[in-house]
């Protein structure tokens, strides 16, 4: 079973989720824990794997072949990331909007554009006991986290307990990291921005049909009906709450996980996998 941790903005208590999540799963199961927020990935502070192998990832961007080509102008017309310019006596390539479609090599009648790696990223594998890690992570300066994010997914184990952190928001990054999931579930904070943002992805997941829940995070009752009525609305079930505590921010900066912190937590995040294995049949 796959499922996606994922929120609508930042600083929810996202990575906590994942990581504590996975921590008390691990006991029980074989987990594989996917860190694919990979221009951020900080899950690897707080499990401390053993890295034991990285690869680098590549993006193929054309490379014209400048006697074959009659700067017939196709390849710049069906580019569109205008990657691709198009002058009277030579072609330029920008390789920084390339997305690695495919299109211009495809289409180009003259056969006059073949493919080149440009490296994006890397992925880092590395192991606990009975846990399984795996980190993407988006060279510096680089704008596209998609492709490393597919890499990173295509490692993923059919036969194990699979954990994704995705990247925060709704945009392509976060799209990519939670289709193919069985489940995705959400993390928020009982304010007016956590609500805001947890309805924006609410809707993303109408649109990839794929069924989810929420977590409260910084949980105190005096706020949690503004995140309570909007799920009760929706009809999504709200699955756990963390309560507000000072003592587990501070326990977060000194890079200790949640269920370090609290191992009564554990049984909790255990009857929370109880509850997404029942929503994801």
């Amino acid at each position: 079973m796959i499922c996606s941790v994922a929120s609508g903005k930042g600083g929810t208590g996202k990575t906590t989720v994942a990581v504590s999540l996975a921590l008390s799963l691990k006991e029980k199961e074989v987990v594989q824990f996917i860190d694919s927020d990979v221009e951020g990935p900080n899950a690897h502070l707080f499990l401390r794997p053993d890295i034991i192998s990285s690869q680098e990832v590549f993006l193929p961007v054309p490379e014209i072949d400048e006697e074959q080509c009659t700067h017939c102008g196709l390849c710049a017309e069906v580019c569109a990331y205008n990657a691709l310019a198009v002058l009277p006596d030579q072609v330029l390539v920008f390789p920084e909007l390339c997305h690695g479609c495919g299109g211009c090599t495809l289409l180009c009648p003259q056969k006059a554009i073949r493919e080149k790696g440009l490296r994006i990223g890397l992925i880092h594998q590395g192991r606990l006991p009975q846990l399984d890690f795996l980190q993407g992570r988006l060279d510096v300066g680089l704008p596209l986290s998609p492709p490393v994010i597919r890499e990173l997914k295509k490692l993923i184990s059919p036969d194990k307990t699979v954990i994704i952190d995705s990247p925060p928001g709704t945009s392509c990054p976060a799209v990519e990291s939670m289709k193919g999931s069985d489940f995705v579930l959400l993390v928020t904070e009982p304010t007016p921005f956590g609500l805001n943002d947890l309805k924006l992805t609410v809707d993303t997941l109408k649109k990839l049909h794929l069924p989810s829940g929420v977590v409260i995070n910084r949980s105190e009752p005096a706020h949690d009906r503004l995140i309570e009525e909007y799920c009760h609305q929706e009809k999504i079930p709200v699955l756990m709450k963390i309560p507000f505590d000072r003592g587990i921010a501070h326990a977060y900066s000194e890079g200790q996980s949640l269920v370090e912190y609290k191992p009564s937590l554990r049984d909790e995040f255990r009857s929370l996998w109880t509850k997404i294995k029942e929503l994801s049949r």
